[in-house]
Parts: C-alpha cells; sequence; structure tokens
C-alpha cells in the first residue's frame, strides 16, 4: 500500500478555488505616514507570499481582487502610480510565474488599460500560457455588475443573431458567459482589513462561496493568516442550500 505525502494530505484539504479581496494597502500607508503608493508596494509582497502559500496547500485556482470599475475614482496620482505597479509587476513576475509552474490569467474590462498595459497583459499570459500547475486569476477593472451585464449582451447579440431563443436562456447560460466560466466557481472567499462586504466581485460566481473576513491589513497578510482562513474554512459545513 503507497503511504500517503504530506503533500497529498495539504492538497485534499485545500479549497479548490481560493478569490481574497485585498483590502487595506491605504490604511497600512496612512498608518506609517507614507503616500498611498508605498501601502500597494507593500501589498505587492503580501501577493508574492499568498501566490507561495496557496500554490504549496494545492489550491488549483487563486483569483485576486486587484483593481475594480470603482477604483478610477480614487486620485490620479494613486490610480497611475498603481497603473505603473501592475506594469512593474507584470513584467517581473511572469518568469517567476513560469518557473514555477503557475499561469496567469487576467479578468476584466481591459479595453480602458493603455495600449502598452494591455500588451504586456497579453505578453504575461502567453508566457505562462503552457503552465499547468495552479491557475493565478488577477480581477483589473473588474466588477460583478459589469460581468453580469456583459455576459447578458453576449446573450441578447446571440438572440439577435438568431443562436438562440429567449427561452434558452436560463441560469446555466448565462453562467457560461461569466468571467471565469472554465473554472469551479470559489469555494473560499477572503477579505482582509476587517471590512465584511464582498464590494462588487464576483458577485455571481461567489453565490455558494464561504466568506472568512480578517482584520489583518493586506500588506501584513501572511502564511500565518492564510492558514488561518484555510482553518476556519474546514471547520464550516457547506449544504449549498440543503439541510
Amino acid at each position: 500500500m503507497s503511504q500517503t505525502s504530506t503533500s497529498d494530505y495539504v492538497s485534499s484539504l485545500a479549497p479548490a478555488h481560493i478569490a481574497i479581496i485585498m483590502d487595506g494597502n491605504n490604511r497600512w500607508a496612512k498608518k506609517k505616514l507614507l503616500p498611498s503608493v508605498a501601502g500597494h508596494k507593500a501589498g505587492a509582497g503580501a501577493v508574492r507570499r499568498t501566490v507561495e502559500a496557496a500554490a504549496e496547500a494545492g489550491v488549483k485556482v487563486l483569483t485576486l481582487f486587484a483593481f475594480s470599475s470603482e477604483n478610477w475614482q480614487r486620485p490620479k496620482v494613486e490610480v497611475e502610480g498603481l497603473m505603473s505597479l501592475f506594469m512593474r509587476s507584470l513584467k517581473k513576475e511572469a518568469k517567476r510565474l513560469k518557473e514555477h509552474n503557475i499561469r496567469l490569467r487576467v479578468i476584466g474590462d481591459l479595453s480602458q488599460f493603455s495600449t502598452a498595459l494591455q500588451e504586456q497583459i497579453r505578453l504575461s499570459e502567453s508566457e505562462t500560457a503552457s503552465n499547468v500547475g495552479m491557475s493565478l486569476i488577477i480581477a483589473a477593472n473588474y466588477g460583478g455588475r459589469w460581468d453580469i451585464t456583459q455576459a447578458a449582451k453576449r446573450l441578447c447579440q446571440s438572440v439577435l443573431e438568431g443562436e438562440i431563443s429567449i427561452d434558452d436562456i436560463d441560469e446555466k447560460k448565462i453562467g457560461e458567459h461569466i468571467q471565469l466560466a472554465d473554472l469551479p466557481p470559489p469555494d473560499l472567499l477572503i477579505r482582509t482589513s476587517g471590512e465584511e462586504r464582498l464590494s462588487n466581485f464576483l458577485l455571481w460566481q461567489t453565490a455558494y462561496s464561504e466568506f472568512v473576513f480578517l482584520p489583518v491589513l493586506w500588506p501584513d497578510f501572511d502564511k500565518t493568516h492564510f492558514d488561518e482562513a484555510l482553518s476556519v474554512y474546514h471547520g464550516r459545513q457547506r449544504r449549498y442550500g440543503g439541510r
């Protein structure tokens, strides 16, 4: 009889898909009397730690909320800093992801980003496309309402073109056009900073996800906090509406 390894045990316990709302960069920077961009740079370190922890735990899909469609309303200097950091991170981390067999994918309305950033996103995705380990999903200029709206528009277009009828539209059909339709929905959603709301993130996909809210600010998030969230998750009973 073959002996079960520690890695097999960890993998069997890990949620297949974890989504994280990375909240608290600005508050972290303010507490240290630093500009907001310093908080976002520190948050990038937390991203790296979390990706490593998730891959080590055997998570198949990790989705991170990096930039919401509402974030354009932030001060111009902060948005510009975020875009610059996003560009640098894509260039820097693609090689690391490739080495660790992690596939990168970016979801959201990418049309509002600069041409250079859109090209870098496509390049980084292409460089990791053949990886078969964990999928790292970055939600950028993403909103749950936008996601559902774009799915509705696609279905309306299909009706207009005679490909389907209105009666063909049901939850399954809508789900086929939602972002990440080819992946399992999140089993666990983590939000840092102590806030307890979805903030327009994966509204459709998290219908039956378990939520874990942690008081830690995102730049301080590490493997200990990740493991704490997993521990809370494993203490839950998932009934999916059943008894």
